[in-house]
């Protein structure tokens, strides 16, 4: 039998999403939502308006800066394993898939040797990306 992904597993799991990938997909929703971008955009006009406030320009683009690169590392992280968890989720339906068809491909090999090489060849394919 085939190993199942992480996320295969996971899914198999009874209780579900652990509380990061949970995480995970509520900000993945948030994020990717028009709000999210109006926010961010509100934060930056909020920042230029505030520049009468600042004693110093350095102190007033310092504040702009770290919360940019703190806000765009988070994301990143956040996208990252979102797109991780996608792209295992997308191959484990692949294989499912190949599975099936490599089966009903075998109910009909019993006089074409052709067609038993070419269910061999897909079954060594399914997790293949594993593999490598």
């Amino acid at each position: 039998m085939e190993q199942r992904t992480d996320a295969a597993e996971s899914r198999k799991k009874k209780e579900g999403l652990d509380p990061f990938e949970r995480f995970v997909e509520l900000s993945t929703k948030v994020i990717s939502r028009a709000p999210f971008f109006a926010v961010v955009v509100a934060i930056v006009v909020i920042w230029a308006a505030s520049y009468p406030l600042w004693k110093s320009t350095t102190k007033w683009e310092l504040a702009i800066h770290t919360f940019g690169a703190v806000l765009s590392l988070l994301l990143l992280v956040l996208l990252e394993n979102a797109g991780r968890r996608n792209t295992e989720a997308m191959q484990e339906k692949l294989n499912v898939i190949a599975e099936a068809l490599a089966a009903l491909m075998d109910s009909r090999a019993a006089d074409d040797a052709g067609l038993r090489e070419a269910v061999e060849d897909l079954r060594e394919a399914v997790g293949l990306e594993e593999r490598h």
